[in-house]
């Protein structure tokens, strides 16, 4: 049943000494081959070392740490043996579902407690008894104020994106969760980016960690296809809906700034373009969960997302993101993209710059030390003013024909 595995090089899984339920949890989610990240990550934790992983969105984070720890769960005691904290509810839904594919053949039940939905319903799966508990760090500490979370046997500790909860505001929250967790235990970070803020963290609780880093020094991702296109702030929504009938996307997320400019654009392109919702952190939990397994089943086609949800989505079908507002910061344009071109597939990212927004403009180029390539479309031309771009031309009239990867599909 696992022989697609067997042929594996010697740097395979089957190199990592994994169980016979793993491998074939791994054949039949169809992992043939680690990625970096996986390659790199996984033989260290085995070793039940503490490790610092750096490594780009879509590369595979969330098996590089999953598969350690279900090798490494003892049968069942008290309370749940790992805990793994992640930015979102989305993210934490996510981490579930995979967790729960690479399980399969072990018995291993897997928790996840986030807020938006009856925390009656996580204490009662709590109470039957769980092996690993997936959750925002503010819902985890609420569960252990409650005292319907133990942390007594918990002998595996995640932070995933550990940026990210560092940027909204989670330290507090999750230095007090660590400060809770039984002597000796393993300490797993995965972070996108390596701050000041987050080695601080790795220092302060983590015990001589090994540093994994697979990201190079330029933030983006090589297989996206990034482009910018210059047009005047009442045009974009005409230009948009061209793009998305011209490309014909598998999948694509629409970022805006706001909430109410999501809301609005969605309602907007419901009248020209078919599969098109909405998300944001003011929608209620269930209306999120539903829009999320529309996307993922590729009903909808099409999410308009702000930058606090968008960057908890983790689908492999994305084939395209559109900067439809350019953000105020440059580091979210990477995660944005991010969304797109994963686990080693191509992708396209548009960016819209109005004529006054060069300076956002020449922040992200700055950031991913990479132009982003201007796009002329024809008929969607700006005005006789110019996107003012450091000393270049940000233009030059020079029509970019359509990319081969959209040509081909």
């Amino acid at each position: 049943m696992i022989r697609c595995i067997e042929k594996e090089p010697r740097n395979g899984f089957l190199s990592m000494d994994l169980s016979p339920a793993m491998l074939r949890a791994l054949h039949h989610a169809r992992y043939t081959q680690p990625t970096p990240i996986q390659a790199e990550f996984i033989p260290r934790a085995l070793d039940g070392l503490d490790v610092l992983g750096q490594a780009k969105t879509g590369t595979g984070k969330t098996a590089a740490f999953g598969i350690p720890i279900i090798e490494m769960l003892e049968p069942r005691g008290r309370g749940p043996q790992a805990i793994i904290m992640a930015p979102t509810r989305e993210l934490v839904q996510q981490i579930v579902v995979e967790l729960q594919k690479l399980a399969a053949g072990h018995p291993v039940v897997v928790c996840g407690c986030f807020g938006g939905e009856p925390i009656d319903r996580q204490i009662r799966t709590l109470q039957k008894g769980v092996d690993i508990v997936v959750g925002t760090p503010g819902r985890v500490l609420d569960h252990i104020q409650r005292h319907t979370l133990h942390l007594g046997d918990i002998v595996h500790a995640v932070l995933d994106e550990a940026d990210r909860m560092l940027d909204i505001g989670f330290r507090p929250d999750i230095e007090r969760i660590l400060r809770k967790l039984p002597e000796p235990h393993q300490t797993l970070l995965l972070s996108a980016t390596i701050s000041a803020d987050v080695r601080k963290l790795a220092q302060r609780y983590m015990f001589n960690p090994v540093e994994v880093n697979l990201s190079r020094d330029e933030p983006s991702v090589e297989t996206i296809q990034q482009f910018c296109i210059s047009i005047e702030a009442d045009r974009k929504f005409d230009l948009l809906v061209y793009l998305l009938k011209r490309d014909r996307p598998r999948q694509c997320i629409i970022f805006t700034r706001t909430k109410r400019g999501a809301d609005r654009l969605a309602d907007r392109l419901q009248r020209s373009v078919k599969g098109v919702a909405a998300i944001h952190g003011d929608l209620p939990q269930s209306a999120r969960d539903r829009v999320m397994r529309g996307f993922r089943s590729r009903e909808i086609t099409v999410l308009v997302a702000t930058d606090v949800v968008g960057r908890g989505i983790d689908v492999e079908g994305i084939s395209h993101v559109v900067n439809y507002d350019i953000p105020d910061d440059a580091e979210n344009y990477v995660h944005r993209i991010g969304r797109t071109g994963r686990m080693g597939k191509d992708g396209i990212a548009y960016l819209f710059v109005c004529p006054d927004q060069g300076e956002p403009l020449t922040a992200i180029e700055n950031l991913t030390n990479k132009i982003v390539t201007p796009l002329k479309v024809d008929g969607f031309e700006p005005a006789r003013r110019r996107v003012q771009h450091s000393a270049r031309e940000l233009f030059n009239n020079i029509a970019v024909p359509r990319s081969p990867a959209l040509a081909a599909r």
